[in-house]
Order: C-alpha cells, then structure tokens, then sequence
C-alpha cells in the first residue's frame, strides 16, 4: 500500500507563535498566541491556526475552543514582509484559513485585550463570541500600507455593523476601543481587563452545559443563513428543529425540565 504524505503532518510539529493546551475535564482547548509583545501573527501560523482549528474541531475531548493570548495585546497584526515575500496564490489562501474557527462546529471564544488590530481582529470576528475590555482597541489600518484587510476582515464587519461604520473603520485606519465595539454589536461582552480571564471561564462553563448537537445545528444553522432571504432562514431552522426532535438530548432535555433537574447531555 502507498505511503501517503501530507504537509500538515509537518506543518503540526512545531507550532510558530502559539500553543495549544487542552483540558478535557473542562471539556476546553485554549488556543495561546505566544509570540513576544505584540503576538505578530506569521504565514506559517496562519496555516497552522487553520489545521489546528480542524484538529480541535474532530478531538472529543474538547466542546469549547478558547482564542487567546499571552501579554497585554492580542495581535498587532500579521508578519508584513511576509506579504511581499509570499507568492500570489498563497496570499488568496488567506481567508480561507483565518475563516477556520467559523467553519469549526464547535463554539469558539476570542479573548480579546490591549491592541486586536489587521489579522488578529479578522480571526476574532470568525469566532463567535468576542469579550473584549476597557484595553482592547480593534482595528484594520491596512490603509496606511496602501492595502485593504485580505482575510474576511470588511466583510464580515459590514454584516455587523453597517457599510457606513465599516467604511469609517477600514478608509480611516480607526482604531475602536472595547466600549464602543460592543456598543456597536462587534463584541459580545465588555468587563474591565482584570475580568477578562473570569468573564472567559463564565462562557467556556455556561457553553458546555448545553446539548452538544443543539450547538452544532445553531452554529451552523445561523451561519448557513446569513446571507439567506428570511423565508428560506425560517424553512432551513424547521428542518433542523424537525432533526433535533429525534435526538437523545432533545429527550433528555424534556425529561429533565419536567424532572425540575440539570440535564445530561450526551451530544446524540
């Protein structure tokens, strides 16, 4: 039989930048951008950050996944001579691997404090929940290179927060603090920078109470119809309520609200 070879195998073995650390009694993989004070982020750990999104993402010993990272700034940013030096076709392989923690079916939590600017903004925004604190400054000032965001970073800020806003952010290079990002939509919660540790463990906790399978289908459900016409959002959250009907935890669910108990999930 043929010896197949693939690049992650290589790619996997020594991780550039970040750590991956895993705690299965808290059912909980933390993800650590550990690369010096600003956490520059290079191409080599795009690539690995991707990988390990799916790696995580296939381990059952993880329900929730945790982005973020040691210091008092998440990322400054990408590698920016590592732009010129990559060839054009790797360069549009971009989004596709910051877009990793939106296409993993598990929940994925960004912890965001001090300067969350170009790649380590677009990375939170693929997550889906942001906690950000009275440090955090989000922005994507790839305009003052004569660029624009390469890894989803305008798209997914105009469904967010409007064409109008997005433009002020991306043409003017803004920087936004945490208070205005959540008043805005952008972030989900807003504590003082002390809190941001605890405010994290609060999510990881409530987010593994919860049914597995009910997670997943949400997940997907809400990103599936993002762009979709209402009517179509409406008959493809009925079906998947339908398949959810027959589940073990729907069952268990149901047994334990009427039971007045905490229910046991078992993701089937």
């Amino acid at each position: 039989m043929t010896q197949l070879k693939h690049p992650a195998h290589d790619l996997l073995e020594n991780l550039d930048g970040f750590r991956v650390d895993v705690d299965a009694e808290r059912q909980r993989a933390d993800i650590v951008l550990s690369n010096g004070q600003f956490n520059i982020i290079s191409m080599r750990q795009r690539e690995q950050l991707r990988l390990v999104f799916e790696s995580l993402d296939e381990d059952e010993r993880v329900r929730v996944i945790v982005l973020r990272a040691e210091g008092q700034h998440f990322s400054s940013g990408g590698d920016i001579k590592g732009f010129l030096e990559a060839s054009p076709e790797h360069v549009s392989k971009l989004a596709w691997n910051i877009a990793a923690p939106t296409r993993c079916s598990k929940p994925v939590i960004a912890a965001n404090r001090g300067f969350c600017f170009g790649v380590g903004f677009e990375i939170s925004l693929a997550c889906d929940f942001r906690i950000v604190t009275d440090t955090t400054f989000y922005a994507l000032p790839e305009q003052k290179l004569g660029q624009i965001p390469g890894s989803g970073g305008s798209a997914r800020l105009q469904k967010m927060v409007g064409i109008t806003r997005t433009k002020d952010i991306v043409m003017r290079s803004r920087r936004i603090p945490g208070q205005q990002a959540y008043d805005w939509g952008v972030a989900t919660e807003f504590v003082a920078d002390a809190e941001l540790e605890a405010a994290t463990d609060r999510l990881v906790e409530e987010l593994v109470a919860f049914s597995p399978l009910a997670q997943r289908t949400a997940k997907k459900l809400l990103n599936d119809t993002e762009d979709a016409p209402l009517s179509i959002a409406i008959e493809l959250e009925g079906h998947c309520y339908s398949r959810l009907r027959a589940s073990d935890d729907f069952r268990e669910g149901v047994e334990a609200f009427h039971g007045k108990r905490a229910p046991n999930f078992k993701g089937s």
